[in-house]
């Protein structure tokens, strides 16, 4: 298994549009991607729990990843989050 942790930068933190795209990246995987923040986790396939962890600028957010892809996985999440949040 392998996590990293962001600060999430996004003025509006972890709204729909870049949920969206997170869980569609997260989908492109054979590994399992969870998100912890706020004392809550899910899988980062599932957009509507993702939408209800309520993930505000300012928060530290915890990834991590785990299956047969992901050293490739945690690499593209970290640029990923980077880019969109």
């Amino acid at each position: 298994m392998k996590e990293f942790e962001y600060k999430i930068k996004d003025a509006v933190g972890l709204h729909a549009r870049p949920a969206g795209l997170l869980v569609q990246k997260a989908k492109n995987y054979k590994s399992t991607v969870t998100i912890f923040a706020n004392g809550k986790q899910c899988e980062a396939t599932r957009l509507m729990a993702l939408m209800a962890m309520c993930i505000k600028c300012g928060t530290v957010v915890k990834v991590t990843v785990d299956g047969e892809d992901e050293q490739t996985c945690i690499e593209e999440m970290k640029t990923f989050f980077i880019e969109n949040l």
